[in-house]
């Protein structure tokens, strides 16, 4: 999600960290809002009086329909509420939503296959406990499927997951990539990647959807790319974006992965401040997630290319086609992709209604220089390079558990769809 000028986030972090000093940050007391930013009455970012606000997310449905999420901090709402700005509540005490999402979940039971049962999908759960469900999955589907790592982080965590294939075996086919949790706080976006990991490998005996789909390509499904800063979301500051990237001259930490790869780097949609959380880092793949990641898509499409490419986000219910980085310029097979996205919209609304937008990013949701899919359909020769938004605009990053399983229901039912007819 794109985020605040360093000014309005170095204020509001000075705030946060006072009040979470000697454990972790909760952020009690902050009240979400959603402003129509489509109203004069809105107006510029200048209007908010140098408040120390935290803006979440810009930009849901089509660009003539923008708004902007924000978090403001308690001693500073009765000021923010002055301003008279088009705004409706979202969230009366962030800290609130926060603990109301459970703690970790346990490690469920395994069924008689070796298959973690769907009880995982009833909570969030540990990076440490994300690696055991990589290795039990692929350990129960281990004659079509391997244990692959693409590099490390910055903190040296590997950055891991799961290849899998289908009755041609390993390697014959051109690959379909995930990568999820490339932004920290999007916790539900691991948790989504995994339920489909659940489906295709205990439905390849019974599903004819999943066993074309694996015949037919390649799949490489990395749950997590940025365990550093899905590690410290999880120990320290639920809110974190970046990864935990320390750099000279400068006390900033972190780097946006999605911001760091070399189609479109450094233009609009990103920074050069380390501060912001859109900051794209120096040069383009001086992350050493994003180097990896880099170096593992072109070993894919320089073998048997890459057909489908999806990075998974949250929170905005959209399926974001290239480009990000333009808003004038499209791929060749646009109106191809266009269709394809939105017949897979129609099915993720099926289970229960849940409308997903569609198209170019820049048109979209939002300009975003430097991000993996316009990397993949550009450099890659992907045919499809996608990110997807998941659910859900009304409760943000901070999805209750009782969500996760239901926005996995709605994206299999898609997922379906796009890997058959693709």
């Amino acid at each position: 999600m794109k985020l605040p000028s360093a000014l309005w986030l170095t204020g509001a972090l000075s705030i946060i960290v006072q009040a979470g000093q000697g454990g972790k940050v909760t952020f009690n007391g902050f009240k979400v809002y959603r402003i129509d930013a489509t109203s004069q009455a809105a107006g510029p970012k200048s209007k908010f009086g140098g408040l120390p606000i935290i803006e979440l997310n810009h930009g849901h449905g089509s660009s003539s329909d923008t708004t902007l999420d924000i978090a403001v901090p308690p001693d500073y709402i009765s000021a923010f509420d002055a301003l008279n700005l088009p705004a409706t509540i979202l969230s009366d005490d962030l800290g609130a939503d926060i603990a109301a999402e459970g703690p970790l979940g346990d490690y469920p039971e395994l069924d008689d296959r070796g298959v973690p049962d769907l009880s995982w999908f009833d909570s969030y759960h540990a990076y440490e406990d994300h690696v055991h469900y990589w290795a039990d999955i692929q350990a129960s589907f281990a004659n079509n499927s391997e244990l692959i790592q693409a590099g490390f982080s910055f903190e040296g965590r590997p950055i891991q997951g799961i290849h899998l294939w289908g009755s041609s075996g390993k390697n014959s086919k051109p690959a379909v990539f995930f990568n999820g949790n490339v932004h920290a706080r999007e916790w539900v976006t691991s948790m989504v990647v995994e339920y489909l990991l659940y489906q295709i490998v205990t439905g390849y005996e019974k599903d004819t959807a999943v066993q074309t789909a694996l015949d037919n390509y390649d799949f490489y499904v990395l749950p997590v790319v940025n365990p550093d800063g899905f590690v410290y979301s999880q120990t320290d500051y639920r809110l974190w974006r970046k990864n935990r990237q320390t750099r000279e001259n400068t006390t900033a930490i972190g780097t946006d992965i999605n911001r760091n790869w070399p189609v479109g780097f450094g233009g609009e949609g990103s920074s050069s401040n380390p501060s912001s959380e859109t900051f794209s880092g120096y040069q383009a793949g001086d992350t050493p997630e994003a180097a990896a990641l880099i170096a593992f898509a072109q070993g894919l499409a320089a073998d048997k290319g890459i057909k489908l490419y999806i990075d998974w986000h949250s929170y905005a219910q959209v399926i974001l086609l290239s480009y990000g980085y333009t808003c004038d310029d499209f791929p060749p097979n646009i109106d191809r992709q266009i269709g394809v996205a939105a017949e897979t919209a129609a099915r993720i609304a099926q289970p229960y209604n849940t409308t997903f937008d569609y198209g170019p990013g820049c048109v979209v949701l939002y300009q975003s220089s430097g991000n993996g899919r316009d990397y993949m359909t550009d450099a890659a020769g992907t045919e499809f390079g996608w990110g997807i938004e998941l659910r859900s605009t009304s409760y943000g990053f901070i999805l209750p558990a009782d969500q996760i399983l239901p926005s996995g229901v709605e994206i299999w039912e898609g997922m379906k769809y796009l890997w058959v007819n693709m």
